[in-house]
């Protein structure tokens, strides 16, 4: 097994690891309510919490509005009061891994290909690591230390993978899994310490399932277990202050992709996109849930949204979410309005956002141009059709039915 497999293996199972959240604001959380026994590996009251602000009730209450914010793409707002909890802790690993968090949240809706807050990015989660090793060395049973360590870690090690830096990102992956293990052991203490086990509960045994190749791989590591994970961050998402809105978000991701249940995943998305208008991501995520789940009215509303937002220059408003938005709406006056001419404008700007961020080998460029292919058949104009359907030619995978039906109509109208 090659090194950079080992290190993949590690990645999915760390994909974020763990992030200051905003709670479900319907309740006020009990910090350890619904927590399994059988899950808990210290028991409360087992450990000295003196002095742990990740389970600080004021700093809670402190931080709720600025987690609010961050999430909300009002960067600004959220880092004024980051930096005023960095004044006062210098020596706690918390201010430097929200501010880490915040930069990493303006490099997410460019499915992390923007590079331009890598630097500051690394800085603040390595501070966070150089302050969290220096607590953990003077307590080794700190697992606030070890929470934090991990999650620094795990983010580090996505961002290098990301960059295609293995050496790096295997170095960071290590050292996130050996205080993920550390940590575990404080589940009883709150619902944070118990989302990194989830993540790693579930996806052990999906990789196993999914990815052969990698099940020797999986010896050397703890046995997960896939209905234990799911439990595990239901539980989080419900109770968890911090990292309740992030358990809900990996939720709903697993629902849709890993567990191909996108119903289930829908209430999800909508929490998030109505608890976090401003979020790109959140918003692009809905608009295609409630897109392939029938919902077309409240996928167009969205959409439009996102449209407009990008057009008033929104932070996190950018071409992904313009392609999603353009291509649900191309498909919606094509096919519920049957407006040919607001269609191909839609299906054009969607070809146009795609080609911005280099997304061209499948997904909604192709089907743009499938689209627009189609409709200039049928409005008999074959040059146009031809143009179209030979780029789905050109970009579209071998094997495909958009690839069959362009190549047999191209040798139809030679």
């Amino acid at each position: 097994m090659t090194h950079q497999r080992c290190f993949l293996l590690l990645l999915l199972l760390l994909p974020f690891l763990a992030s200051a959240q905003r709670p479900d604001t319907s309740r006020v959380p009990n910090p350890i309510r619904n927590i399994q026994v059988e899950n808990v590996d210290v028991l409360p009251g087992a450990v000295d919490t003196k002095g742990w602000l990740l389970l600080d009730r004021d700093i809670q209450l402190e931080l709720e509005g600025a987690i609010q914010n961050m999430y909300n793409f009002k960067y600004d707002k959220a880092e004024k009061q980051f930096r005023s909890l960095r004044r006062r802790y210098p020596n706690h690993p918390m201010p430097y891994f929200l501010m880490g968090l915040s930069t990493w949240w303006k490099i997410v809706p460019t499915n992390v290909q923007s590079t331009q807050y890598d630097k500051l990015f690394f800085a603040y989660m390595d501070s966070a690591i150089t302050v969290g090793e220096k607590m953990y060395e003077a307590d080794k049973k700190n697992y606030e230390a070890c929470f934090f360590l991990s999650a620094a870690y795990g983010f580090n090690a996505r961002l290098h993978a990301e960059r295609k830096d293995w050496r790096k990102a295997t170095f960071s992956s290590k050292h996130a899994l050996d205080y993920l293990q550390i940590s575990k052991e404080a589940n009883g203490l709150s619902p944070e310490f118990l989302f990194g086990q989830a993540l790693f509960n579930y996806y052990a045994v999906w990789i196993a399932e999914e990815y052969k190749l990698l099940r020797p791989v999986l010896l050397f590591f703890p046995k997960g277990d896939r209905a234990l994970g799911l439990k595990q961050l239901r539980s989080v998402a419900d109770n968890g202050f911090y990292t309740g809105t992030e358990a809900k978000f990996f939720l709903m991701k697993i629902l849709y992709n890993e567990e191909n249940s996108p119903k289930e995943a829908l209430p999800l998305s909508r929490y998030l996109a109505t608890n976090y208008p401003d979020n790109g991501y959140f918003q692009r995520f809905y608009a295609l849930n409630c897109f392939n789940q029938g919902e077309f009215v409240e996928s167009e509303r969205v959409s439009r949204e996102i449209l407009n937002k990008i057009n008033r220059g929104f932070p996190g408003y950018e071409f992904i979410s313009g392609r999603y938005a353009t291509y649900f709406l191309g498909y919606l006056m094509q096919n519920k309005y049957n407006d040919p001419t607001k269609a191909k404008d839609y299906y054009q700007r969607c070809i146009v956002f795609a080609e911005g961020t280099g997304e061209t080998s499948g997904g909604f460029y192709i089907y743009s141009h499938i689209n627009l292919a189609r409709m200039a058949d049928k409005a008999k104009d074959v040059t146009a059709a031809k143009k179209y359907y030979g780029v789905v030619v050109d970009k579209a995978s071998r094997k495909s039915d958009q690839y069959r039906e362009a190549k047999a109509y191209l040798k139809k109208h030679k």
